[in-house]
């Protein structure tokens, strides 16, 4: 099966580098545990509360979860059809029309990378406040500072950085992150329900009560906005389309992890949702606690005890390692990938995979410097950092916009589609997979409280317009000189083959010559 693997991703004109070491579950496990939907609403659970209370996380996450259905049906559907590490900017290659093919795969590369570094940090971030809010909670007395969660934060991501180093470990770091995550979910909603009992809120609290804190005098708008919630909850969904080269049988496999991960995405959040909401009894207290992490708080309201809200909160920072391990692996093979068709400044450099640790390891270098920089912006200003929490959306969504809309003018039915294939239901995740997208583009830019001002902006706008001015500058200068058309992986393809068909030949004629001696 390895070998008929191998032979496709010849055909595409790329040469086997990485190990084929996942299986079916370890691939699902770094997509969910990457998605982590659970994880998410925990992680910006101050957001959702703000922007219309416990019912606009609840319903967030429903809506959302419908929306992602039509992202990972249009992403499953190409990956099946071409299964490449690529992901979405090779797809774009084939799909595209030839004048513009280059230009709009680049663009597409170009913006899936910074996706998934910005993803990377925000959950960089959540594990550095998770620790520092434990160790705030435990401590009366004790005032968290910026520094202290730059220190943890840039601790987190070099430990990540040697965890993902090592070839070996990635699979079963995939297995961690899955089983961990649903461990936490199922044993913290327990817990929580149990402890709480006889003190629940009321169900009108729960899904009708709407609480708008956020300055917007539109109801609408104000959940709207809270929406980027459960939508980071449900990001990411790309990921595994990059292990494409690194499971057997891609064109079965990793549908089944993407839309795997959207299944046991909406069930673990949609239940665990509800079961905490019920175990609130001060909104007002966990949105401005003192520890900097409202679902810890929430846990602690539930329970009456401060040991035990930190040990279910460090099921949840355990979660985020397995979330940001993922993370790691994901976008290190997108800058691998990308830099493997001369997509990025030094190509040469970030295309390199390690003859030992069987990892692209200057792309995971790379990125994590990229994450360990994007922390400093921490130290000066809370408010720009939080925007790249919209970025690694709003990016990602482009991203994959860019080869749906390929397809669509292509024609769904002039494609040869792999195992996973929608038929007529595939125009329906494709419109639905465009929609969101240009909803998260104009409702995600919005700021999260009003009145707005330079402390409290949403500067999304801005690094959207910055990096897509460099993109096409880089572009222009240089790139569309350098990076690999479809042609030339064409001639590449029938290269690698008939370097293989003169080995095969020369194996045969030894193997013959040895039997006559």
């Amino acid at each position: 099966m390895t070998d008929k693997d191998a032979l496709k991703l010849e055909e595409m004109g790329y040469k086997p580098e990485l190990k084929r070491g996942y299986n079916v579950w370890q691939v699902l496990g770094v997509g969910f545990g990457l998605t982590n939907s659970w994880f998410g609403v925990s992680a910006s659970l101050v957001t959702g509360i703000s922007s219309g209370g416990p019912m606009m996380i609840i319903y967030g996450v429903i809506i959302v979860a419908f929306t992602a259905l039509g992202v990972g049906g249009s992403l499953s559907e190409l990956a099946s059809a071409f299964p490449n590490s690529g992901g979405q900017y090779y797809w774009t290659t084939i799909l595209a029309p030839e004048k513009y093919g280059s230009f709009l795969a680049y663009m597409c590369g170009a913006l899936a990378w910074p996706g998934a570094v910005f993803t990377s940090a925000s959950v960089t971030l959540s594990i550095a406040t998770g620790v520092i809010g434990m160790w705030t909670m435990t401590h009366p007395g004790f005032e968290p500072a910026a520094w202290q969660v730059f220190i943890a934060y840039e601790l987190a991501n070099i430990a990540t950085f040697v965890f993902n180093s090592h070839s070996r470990i990635l699979p079963l770091m995939g297995s961690y992150a899955l089983y961990v995550s649903l461990f936490s979910m199922v044993l913290i909603t327990l817990v929580v329900l149990i402890c709480a009992r006889g003190n629940y809120q009321d169900a009108h609290f729960v899904f009708v009560e709407f609480t708008n804190n956020t300055g917007w005098s539109s109801g609408g708008i104000a959940f709207i906005v809270g929406l980027i919630g459960p939508a980071w909850g449900f990001s990411c969904l790309d990921c595994a389309t990059h292990l494409a080269e690194e499971v057997p049988r891609p064109e079965k496999m990793v549908p089944i992890a993407i839309m795997g991960t959207v299944g046991i995405g909406f069930a673990t959040a949609f239940v665990y949702s509800i079961s905490v909401f019920f175990a609130v009894k001060d909104l007002d207290a966990i949105v401005n606690t003192v520890t900097g992490v409202p679902i810890l708080e929430l846990y602690y309201q539930a329970l009456g005890s401060k040991a035990g809200a930190v040990c279910l909160e460090l099921l949840v920072v355990l979660t985020a390692v397995g979330c940001n391990a993922a993370c790691n692996t994901w976008q290190a093979r997108l800058l691998w990938s990308f830099s493997r068709d001369r997509g990025m400044p030094g190509s040469h450099i970030w295309s390199y995979v390690h003859p030992t640790l069987g990892v692209p390891f200057n792309a995971h270098l790379m990125s994590c410097i990229w994450v360990g920089l994007l922390g400093l912006l921490y130290l000066g200003s809370t408010t720009a950092f939080n925007s790249i929490i919209t970025g690694c959306l709003i990016f990602q969504l482009l991203s994959y916009s860019i080869p749906v809309v390929c397809l669509l003018c292509y024609g769904r039915d002039n494609i040869t589609h792999g195992t996973f294939w929608l038929g007529k239901w595939g125009y329906l995740a494709n419109f639905v997979c465009l929609g969101y997208a240009l909803f998260a583009l104009v409702f995600f830019s919005f700021p999260a409280v009003m009145p707005a001002d330079a402390g409290n902006m949403n500067y999304i706008c801005v690094v959207l317009g910055i990096y897509v001015a460099y993109a096409l500058i880089y572009w222009f200068a240089r790139g569309k000189r350098t990076f690999r058309t479809a042609a030339e992986r064409q001639e590449t393809a029938v290269e690698i083959l008939q370097s293989e068909d003169m080995k095969v030949i020369h194996e045969s004629v030894s193997s013959k010559d040895g039997e006559k001696c």
